[in-house]
């Protein structure tokens, strides 16, 4: 069972019909027992990167997210599920991440020819292996629509980069945690295929 965390993130149904369509079995749930039991975990997410941090923390999802990491299941963060994974994001200073993964989200700078937010197909180009990534042909074109972008500490965690009017974070993977800057869900057989990857693990 594919657990999809409910905290008020606007995205959660398109996430739910995309592993529905996989044929896979999908709660959408902030019950702790439920998640904890579930064999993979979503966080998916649009919007402020500090309302989602303020749901998180208000419907005590912190430390079961923190709990899913100890145990190993495999964890999918998707936009702001991913962006929430940093440290912070220059979209809420002060407000923490869950810190999983090193390093901060940035806002895209304003530049002639570049509209923010970035609304639309990119290519992804693939760099260090990873599981989530199995099996999609380089430069394949995903979808994304976001105004911050991430930057890791290690780079040896990221998976895939794009190049909108800076190079950014596309995927990461850090042992069980995985994560999309795009969304699959949204992204055809391209993205079914990086889901069908992640319930595979």
């Amino acid at each position: 069972m594919i657990a999809i965390i409910d905290y008020d993130a606007g995205n959660v149904r398109s996430v739910e019909k995309a592993f529905l369509k996989l044929g896979k079995k999908v709660q959408i749930t902030r019950d702790p027992q439920v998640i904890l039991s579930a064999d993979h975990v979503v966080l998916p997410g649009v919007g402020n990167f500090g309302d989602a941090a303020s749901n998180l923390r208000r419907y005590g999802m912190e430390d079961v997210i923190r709990e899913v990491v100890e145990k190993q299941i495999p964890f999918l963060g998707i936009c702001v599920g991913m962006q929430l994974l940093y440290e912070g994001s220059e979209e809420s200073p002060g407000v923490p991440g869950l810190g999983l993964i090193r390093g901060t989200c940035r806002r895209f700078p304003e530049e002639p020819g570049f509209k923010v937010p970035q609304i639309g197909w990119n290519t992804i180009h693939m760099m260090n292996g990873g599981e989530l990534l199995k099996e999609i042909p380089g430069s394949s074109y995903v979808y994304f629509v976001h105004s911050y972008y991430c930057l890791a500490e290690d780079k040896s965690c990221v998976k895939a980069v794009t190049q909108y009017n800076t190079l950014f974070d596309a995927s990461v993977q850090k042992g069980h945690i995985y994560a999309t800057q795009f969304h699959p869900e949204k992204s055809g057989d391209v993205g079914l295929q990086i889901l069908r990857n992640f319930v595979s693990i």
